[in-house]
C-alpha cells in the first residue's frame, strides 16, 4: 500500500514528536530566609516545598499546572475572592493524621483555641536533607510533636517532582519512625490531603456543617457557583460525591478552569497499609486519601489499628498527577506505572 505525500509526512512528524517528548527539566531555588524551596519544572514555578513556623505543618503550596493555572486554594495564606475560609488548616498538600495516641494532628491550625491546643500535634520541621535536580528529588527531615515537643514520630519524606508535555507530577514517599510507643487509631481524617482552587469544588446548593475529629463544627456557606464545575470519578465507576468513603487505586477530580480541561489524580500504592485508600473527597474543596479511615468511612469494615514499637517504621507512598483531560484509560497507565 502506498501513502501519500502527506500520510508519510504525517507519519514522520509523529514518530519525531513521540521521540523528543521527554522529562523536563527540574530546578530547586531553596530560600532559607523565606522557609521555603520553590520547584521550577522546564522553567516554569510548579510549587515550593514551604516550612513557615506559623504553621503547623509543612506543605506543599501553591500548585501550578503546566500551563500555568493554580490548582490549590489560596485561603488562609493568600486569600483570593469567592474563596471559602472554613478549615484554615487546608493549606496546599500535606500529609498528616486526625488520632496517633490521641492526638489530632490534621486539625491543628492557628484557628485552635490556646486551651484546646494540648489535644493536637505538630509537625515540626527539622530540615532539607538533599536536593537532587537530576531526580526532580528533594528529601525532607520533621518530627511529629505534642505540645511540649515531645517527639512521637521522626518523618523522612522524598519527593520527586516531575514534568512531561502537559503532565505534572508529585510523588511522595513518607516514612515514619516511631520515637517512642506509637498507635495510629483509625480515623477519617487522613492521611495525604489536598485543598483545591474553586474552580474544582462541587457547586454548592445550600449552606453545610462538618465536624471534625474533636467534634468541633464548621459552618461552610452556599458561595458564588460561577465558575464552579468539579466532578471526582474513581477507578470503579463511581462518580461525583459518592465516591467518599470507597476504596479505590485512584480518584480523579476534573474541571474546567479559565477555558482549559485540568484533572488532579491521586494514585495509591499497592505496598500500602490498608490498599487501596478509602476516599476523603469532599464536594467542597477537600481532596485526601486515607490509608487509615477504616470503619470511619465503612462500618462493616475491619477494625484499622497500627501500632509501631519504638524505632519501628511505617511507610507511605502516593502520586498526585495534575494534567489535561485524563481518560480512565490513561490514569489506569498512569497508576500501572506507578506499580513499577
Amino acid at each position: 500500500m502506498k501513502l501519500s505525500f502527506f500520510a508519510v509526512l504525517t507519519l514522520i512528524l509523529s514518530v519525531s514528536f513521540t521521540l523528543t517528548s521527554h522529562s523536563q527539566k527540574v530546578e530547586f531555588k531553596n530560600k532559607e530566609q523565606e522557609k521555603k524551596v520553590e520547584v521550577f519544572v522546564d522553567g516554569r514555578l510548579f510549587t515550593a516545598f514551604i516550612y513557615p513556623d506559623n504553621m503547623e505543618k509543612q506543605s506543599l503550596y501553591p500548585i501550578v499546572s503546566a500551563s500555568g493555572k493554580t490548582i490549590t486554594r489560596g485561603f488562609p495564606l493568600n486569600p483570593r475572592p469567592f474563596e471559602r475560609t472554613d478549615h484554615p488548616h487546608h493549606v496546599g498538600l500535606w500529609f498528616n493524621f486526625g488520632n496517633v495516641n490521641g492526638l489530632d494532628f490534621w486539625n491543628n491550625s492557628f484557628a485552635i483555641k490556646s486551651a484546646d491546643k494540648p489535644k493536637y500535634g505538630t509537625v515540626v520541621f527539622r530540615k532539607i536533607v538533599s536536593e537532587n535536580p537530576k531526580k526532580g528529588e528533594l528529601v525532607t527531615n520533621s518530627d511529629w510533636v505534642d505540645i511540649n515537643g515531645k517527639v512521637l514520630l521522626h518523618e523522612e519524606t522524598t519527593f520527586i517532582f516531575s514534568g512531561k508535555d502537559n503532565l505534572r507530577s508529585i510523588e511522595r514517599t513518607t516514612k515514619l519512625t516511631a520515637a517512642q510507643e506509637v498507635t495510629f487509631t483509625e480515623n477519617k481524617e487522613g492521611l495525604l490531603g489536598l485543598r483545591v482552587d474553586r474552580a474544582f469544588e462541587e457547586p454548592a446548593t445550600k449552606p453545610e456543617k462538618f465536624l471534625d475529629a474533636n467534634g468541633i463544627e464548621t459552618q461552610v456557606p452556599v458561595l458564588n457557583n460561577d465558575g464552579v464545575n468539579g466532578v471526582y470519578r474513581n477507578a470503579e465507576g463511581v462518580k461525583g460525591g459518592d465516591v467518599w468513603g470507597k476504596r479505590s487505586p485512584w480518584v480523579a477530580l476534573r474541571a474546567e478552569k479559565e477555558g482549559e480541561i485540568i484533572t488532579i489524580v491521586i494514585l495509591d500504592n499497592p505496598k500500602n497499609a490498608n490498599y487501596p485508600a478509602w476516599s476523603h473527597a469532599r464536594g467542597y474543596g477537600l481532596f485526601a486519601s486515607n490509608n487509615l479511615g477504616g470503619r470511619n468511612f465503612d462500618k462493616n469494615a475491619a477494625e484499622v489499628k497500627v501500632l509501631l514499637k519504638t524505632g519501628k517504621g511505617i511507610k507511605f507512598k502516593h502520586k498526585v498527577v495534575i494534567g489535561g483531560d485524563l481518560t480512565d484509560a490513561e490514569i489506569n497507565g498512569l497508576a500501572k506505572a506507578f506499580l513499577k
